[in-house]
């Protein structure tokens, strides 16, 4: 690996924060006694409208944990944003979870829990309404939120999709 390509890698590295939203330890029982296993769901984001959703698994958290992150890494998102808060009311649900947000006025912070929370604090919306209405799942949590955010389109985009052009 050349010194210019590590660099790189460590100003994207600086660039995105992680966050670990839960961390699951599940158990094999073999003849010697039991096999535990971790899956860790972990959410990077740069709080400037990108962030990256990934599930590591591995037999130690550590590893868990970094796979995860490097998961989340690979799979970058973009949310069409209003200022600080969302373009427009949107629900989503994915498996068992099932979430709703709004915009709301600026100052009003981020009104969100759990998973949610950390989806949102790292893709940069400062302002919104949220509320997680079906299973507290922190995996299908976070995958209903992405699924919400995806759902998200700009003003650009609508205006484009109905022909019309953009004044201004």
């Amino acid at each position: 690996m050349s010194a210019a390509h590590k660099y790189h890698d460590d100003d994207k590295a600086k660039e995105f924060e992680d966050r670990v939203v839960s961390i699951n330890r599940c158990s094999k029982v073999v003849k010697g006694g039991r096999n535990f296993s971790f899956s860790a769901l972990v959410v990077v984001g740069n709080r400037k409208g990108t962030f990256g959703i990934g599930l590591g698994k591995a037999n130690e958290v550590a590893d868990a944990i970094r796979k995860g992150s490097e998961i989340a890494r690979k799979n970058l998102i973009k949310v069409p944003m209003n200022k600080y808060t969302i373009t427009h009311s949107v629900e989503a649900s994915f498996g068992g979870g099932r979430v709703m947000m709004k915009p709301a006025a600026p100052g009003t912070g981020l009104i969100a829990g759990g998973g949610m929370r950390a989806v949102l604090d790292l893709a940069g919306i400062k302002d919104v309404l949220a509320k997680s209405l079906g299973s507290n799942n922190p995996v299908n949590v976070v995958k209903a939120t992405v699924a919400a955010i995806q759902s998200l389109r700009s003003k650009d985009e609508i205006l484009a999709k109905r022909g019309i052009q953009k004044i201004g």
